[in-house]
């Protein structure tokens, strides 16, 4: 068993790390509740999720790509026309 300043100095440090581990356990409820507030409030706003923006941004580069073939294919078709006629 220690004594005097040693004995002081454990206690000290057992209180620091005790008090290290309440700070980290209500730093994560902080945490957890702030997370699933946020998460709702966004829930509210009818904000769209990354996932379904880039579903969407690969569907209209999609129509894009396919719109500019059949513009080239009526092009062709047209300069096709005109030369006959």
């Amino acid at each position: 068993m220690s004594t005097g300043p040693n004995r002081i100095l454990d206690e000290f440090a057992k209180l620091m790390t005790d008090a290290a581990g309440a700070a980290q356990g209500v730093r994560r409820e902080v945490e957890t509740a702030f997370n699933a507030q946020a998460e709702r409030w966004l829930n509210s706003m009818d904000i769209v999720k990354r996932e379904e923006f880039e579903a969407v941004r690969e569907m209209a580069i999609k129509a894009r790509d396919e719109n500019d073939a059949l513009l080239a294919r009526i092009e062709a078709l047209e300069a096709k026309l005109a030369s006959k006629g």
